[in-house]
């Protein structure tokens, strides 16, 4: 029996890569814009379907152009707030029940606000979202990835915002933006002060550059995961018959085991992997590296979780036996201390597989198929 929506959507969930600003509802872009006088490119009601099709480009240059109509509405501690509640709604909606939501705290000052107010606005709409879904039966937990943008000269300052905030809701340090012409290395300090800080930090690498931002991520900067990373497949090579070799970094990523912060319906989009059936996930899956499925950007990829697992059980006949691994490496890669992420795998995740595997079970022995 192939898994249902149902099962997908009830199936518990770990986001690690998602950006806040690529996950707004269109309603509330077109609220918010008329609050503040935002000029949108399209009318209303084909909002949503704009994001998508000026996203779905194979660049991952336009793709970030479509930022500039969400950032613009997120410069109020208000517009922040619901942005930020909303968002750990409708991952909770999702059966996302742990999410790490990342967004440049630097792009939302255009109306004064400081460095400050802008993590203690995002934190409040978490906390709102938060509560809103436990009282809905959804519990979720989200907390915040800074990040400094890559073509900017600010990484040090959000490193040390990432600190001052990482008992307040801020789990890690990001940098992020086009990679091509802005390796991480240019922003060595702040790794080396994160480092020296005991904090954790991801780095957008191997998405639209390939496998030197993977290196000089991990070798150079020492990244606890890679933002992507899906370029990794460069350094692997599968014969005509089948066998499969890897290079150095590739043997190096899935020793250490490496995280992979994987999008599939984004890598698509930005021209990443040519379609979702071609997507190096099923290869990475199959050789084990530590895979994790993500969502990117919400909005602009007209995705969510479910969306993204039920592509994956399509493309690769993935059934809940490999959601939950997926899910597994995700919490096991969290930024959450240890004691918090290891409750969440055996208080969350493993029952509530659990129980939607017996309750699969009941159905196919009902059926009998079984």
């Amino acid at each position: 029996m192939a898994l249902t929506d149902h099962e997908i959507a009830r199936a518990p969930k770990v986001l690690l890569h998602d950006h806040l600003d690529g996950g707004l509802r269109p309603g509330t872009v077109v609220e918010l814009a008329a609050e503040v006088g935002h000029e949108l490119p399209t009318e209303p009601e084909r909002l949503g379907q704009w994001f998508r099709d000026s996203a779905d480009s194979g660049s991952l240059e336009r793709y970030l152009e479509t930022f500039v109509h969400t950032v613009g509405v997120m410069q109020t501690p208000a517009a922040l707030t619901r942005v930020a509640a909303e968002c750990a709604e409708d991952l909770a909606r999702d059966g996302v029940v742990y999410a790490e939501v990342r967004y440049a705290p630097e792009q939302h000052l255009d109306a004064g606000m400081t460095l400050n107010e802008v993590v203690m606005a995002v934190q409040a709409g978490f906390a709102e979202g938060e509560k809103r879904a436990a009282e809905a039966g959804r519990p979720i937990v989200v907390r915040q990835i800074l990040t400094a943008m890559r073509h900017a000269a600010r990484s040090m300052e959000i490193a040390e915002l990432a600190v001052r905030y990482r008992d307040a809701g801020v789990v890690g340090f990001d940098i992020a933006g086009a990679e091509a012409g802005y390796p991480p290395t240019r922003h060595l300090d702040a790794f080396e002060y994160l480092q020296r800080e005991n904090a954790h930090f991801t780095i957008h690498a191997g998405e639209g550059f390939g496998l030197p931002s993977i290196w000089q991520a991990i070798q150079w900067c020492g990244a606890d995961r890679l933002g992507h990373g899906v370029r990794i497949v460069d350094d692997i090579s599968v014969a005509p018959g089948g066998e499969v070799r890897l290079g150095r970094l590739a043997n190096y990523v899935r020793d250490k085991r490496i995280p992979l912060e994987l999008c599939p319906s984004s890598n698509v989009q930005t021209g990443a992997a040519p379609s979702l059936a071609e997507h190096p996930f099923g290869l990475l899956t199959r050789l084990r590296f530590r895979v994790t499925v993500n969502t990117d950007n919400r909005l602009m990829s007209g995705t969510s979780m479910s969306q993204e697992f039920a592509g994956l059980a399509e493309a690769f006949g993935y059934d809940l036996t490999d959601f939950q691994w997926f899910t597994v490496n995700a919490m096991k890669s969290a930024f959450l201390p240890f004691d918090q992420r290891l409750a969440l795998i055996n208080n969350v995740i493993k029952p509530g597989y659990a129980a939607l595997g017996a309750e699969r079970a009941f159905a196919q022995m009902q059926h009998g198929t079984f």
